[in-house]
């Protein structure tokens, strides 16, 4: 019963985050700054909890994967940001699916898995998928839907984030086995703030520090959803991981996709949604199959 509510409230949060993080960049907001903000908010409720555990017993292995993933995660969440910014939720949620490709491709590389059958008709079928979500004018050649998909500045910022999130989320299950899953999205929290702060104060303008805080003042409440939505989205994730073996887990999150294009419509008025939804069942297919049966043995 509990495993399942965490599935779910992993597949709600995860695209309602987006859609704070989206609206928040739209507003002008600097996206390393909102991803600071989030860590901060987050940190006031961590800190308190954490003071109660037996933080000091943690071993050397969780601190330094510990180390790696809040870099990473900091990273790849800026960019994530930079990207809703820049293009469509309902294009950039789909493309989510290329995470379990470049899961594929790392363990031919790293692991020398082999595919199955399964896994590369799962390729295909994101592929395929990709197709229906892009934009094209009209009369423009089909043939160019795949060269529009991957020149899209957005779309090559969150494929960069999948990047930095798929290598995260080896150091956080690293991490896990050295810690409970509650102490590790604590920490996760925490030391996101002086990652993002560190990075705020190397590369936000001079002079923008009032401006940037006059905005967060004036849209506290979207600050506010934010850091519970993204919360609950890590918290959730970690509790998965600790139920479930994590090829399932990621097949279930694939729903949050779908729920990715109806936000987008809903609440960007984001055109081609039917399209959209097309090819993102398409790709959530694909995906299943890549994470459930793509490699062999």
């Amino acid at each position: 019963m509990l495993t399942g509510l965490f599935v779910v409230a992993r597949i709600v949060t995860n695209p309602v985050s987006n859609v704070f993080q989206k609206q928040l960049a739209q507003r002008g907001a600097n996206p390393i700054l909102i991803i600071a903000a989030t860590h901060a908010l987050l940190t006031l409720v961590a800190i308190p909890i954490v003071a109660g555990t037996h933080w000091l017993d943690l071993g050397p292995a969780f601190w330094t994967n510990m180390a790696v993933c809040t870099v990473l995660a900091v990273a790849g969440n800026a960019l994530l940001v930079a990207a809703l910014k820049r293009s469509d939720l309902s294009v950039l949620g789909p493309v989510n699916a290329y995470k379990a490709v470049l899961s594929l491709g790392l363990g031919i590389v790293l692991l020398g898995e082999i595919p199955t059958a399964f896994g590369a008709l799962g390729v295909f079928l994101i592929l395929a998928g990709s197709y229906f979500i892009v934009d094209r004018a009209p009369g423009q050649p089909q043939r160019n839907a795949f060269v529009l998909f991957f020149r899209d500045r957005g779309i090559q910022l969150r494929l960069a984030a999948l990047v930095l999130s798929a290598t995260e989320a080896v150091f956080l299950k690293r991490a896990i086995l050295h810690a409970t899953p509650l102490t590790t999205f604590l920490f996760w929290s925490i030391l996101g703030l002086p990652v993002a702060a560190a990075v705020v104060i190397a590369l936000l303008p001079r002079g923008s520090a009032s401006q940037e805080l006059q905005r967060m003042g004036h849209h506290w409440p979207s600050y506010l959803w934010l850091a519970l939505t993204t919360g609950l989205m890590q918290a959730t994730t970690l509790l998965t991981f600790g139920k479930l073996q994590v090829g399932y887990a990621l097949a279930l999150f694939q729903l949050s996709t779908l729920l990715s294009v109806f936000l987008g419509y809903r609440y960007f008025a984001e055109r081609n949604i039917g399209r959209r939804l097309v090819g993102s069942i398409v790709m959530v297919a694909g995906a299943v199959l890549i994470v459930t049966f793509g490699r062999s043995g």
